[in-house]
């Protein structure tokens, strides 16, 4: 197989900051995917629907730059989200879910990841809005880590299965619910099994990568990234579920771009920028296990069949080329360094 033809794709998980990162940064989405849920966790949170709206004319703005630049980038559309904290009302949600914009609500325990100090302190102060959203139909995304000291930071996500995400469905079994960024054996295994509307994001470096990665030839900090790389048998898992042709499976790049000088630090940021090449690591690791017939239904259709969301007529393709990823790429007046940068990748999307 030389090319691979697909249903034009939606990111389901992405950062794409503010400002003069914003603008370095959305065309290389816009480029790849038709739409994208965009991440609230910016400096202050998008916590209202009113911030949510004039986020999404920031990002139009950027997006109409980077049209002129990049005419492929045309027809990209943002989906936004809230950012979950103890003082968030029913009513807001009611206001998000009448806006036509908002189409979901992020759960970040505070402390776990970066920009999430805001984030929920337990989920018993948060039960008027999840309550509000079990109403409304408005999904709820969960950053899946529990942030105690005592817990190491390979088993947060398990421990928070158990502790957190299995007694938070069981009182709320009908919120629709969205597992991001999944890590792990458990996680996987529990999405596949659970009852009721739940679903989960895989992004593509943890589908390539496992915990060794960060240590090659010395600590390499754009392979760092929260939830962290785990073991091998992890990894493995999440192929497998990513390629199982299981409708709770999709595609949420998580692609978070950052600096050069805030990876490279002696307290380095979290998130590894995939944006640029989403789809050529993503064509990688399925064909890694002959799996490349299903990366449409991954990447194309069970994201916005959860959604609810009518899935794009539009297509790309992909093209067997090999390339190489670049060591360094533009972010505003600084720099930002892809993950695997230096590094050859089969597929390239065609122009």
């Amino acid at each position: 197989m030389d090319t691979l033809t697909l249903i034009r794709p939606d990111d389901w998980h992405l950062h794409l900051r503010d400002g003069a990162a914003l603008e370095a940064v959305v065309g290389a989405t816009a480029r790849q995917f038709a739409r994208a849920i965009v991440m609230p966790n910016l400096k202050p949170p998008v916590t209202t629907v009113a911030q949510a709206m004039a986020y999404r004319e920031r990002i139009l703005a950027a997006l109409g730059k980077a049209v002129v630049a990049d005419p492929a980038c045309a027809g990209f559309e943002p989906l936004m989200t809230l950012y979950l904290t103890d003082r968030t009302s029913p009513d807001e949600i009611v206001l998000a879910r009448a806006s036509g914009q908002v189409h979901a609500v992020k759960l970040y325990p505070a402390g776990a990841t970066t920009n999430s100090d805001a984030g929920v302190s337990s989920v018993a102060a948060v039960h008027p809005a999840l309550e509000a959203m079990q109403r409304e139909g408005l999904p709820l995304l969960i950053h899946g880590e529990v942030v105690d000291a005592s817990v190491d930071i390979f088993d947060r996500e398990a421990v928070f299965i158990e502790t957190v995400l299995e007694p938070l469905r069981r009182d709320f079994p009908a919120l629709r619910i969205v597992f991001e960024h999944i890590t792990t054996r458990e996680a996987a295994q529990y999405v596949a099994q659970a009852s009721g509307p739940i679903a989960a994001t895989i992004t593509a470096h943890h589908l390539l990568y496992e915990r060794n990665a960060l240590f090659i030839g010395g600590i390499r900090p754009h392979w760092y990234c929260l939830p962290v790389l785990k073991r091998e048998v992890h990894r493995r898992a999440l192929l497998e579920a990513a390629t199982s042709g299981s409708t709770r499976f999709f595609l949420g790049t998580d692609s978070a771009p950052h600096a050069r000088h805030l990876k490279e630090n002696a307290c380095g940021c979290a998130g590894c920028y995939t944006a640029p090449h989403a789809l050529e690591l993503y064509a990688a690791a399925f064909e890694s296990v002959g799996a490349l017939d299903r990366l449409e239904g991954f990447a194309s259709f069970f994201g916005p069949d959860f959604y609810g969301l009518a899935r794009n007529t539009a297509r790309i393709t992909l093209n067997r080329q090999t390339w190489t990823v670049p060591d360094v790429l533009p972010l505003g007046d600084d720099t930002i360094v892809p993950l695997a940068a230096g590094e050859p990748l089969a597929w390239r999307l065609a122009d």
